[in-house]
């Protein structure tokens, strides 16, 4: 099964990188296993933004992923910012 083009393996390791990317660029401290959740769910969170907004998703594999879930990681510690204060 894929995700995006890329194998469960790929999503897990491409996630991690695109969520401490977003770690770095918005200087937040969250830890490994954050990092992963942060860059799949932000893959998500960000295609399903885009779908909604007739967009359509960046594109498929690994590029796209990456792409894809490291802006998505950079809007939800943005929001997560936004709750917080």
């Amino acid at each position: 099964m894929e995700v995006n083009g890329v194998g469960w393996l790929a999503a897990i390791i491409i996630g991690g990188l695109a969520g401490w990317l977003a770690e770095k660029v918005m200087k937040s401290d969250m830890g490994l296993f954050m990092n992963i959740i942060l860059g799949i769910i932000g893959a998500v969170v960000l295609n399903a933004i885009l779908v909604a907004l007739n967009i359509g998703i960046l594109g498929v594999g690994w590029i796209a992923y990456l792409i894809t879930g490291f802006i998505g990681a950079c809007i939800l510690i943005w929001v997560g910012r936004l709750i917080r204060r």
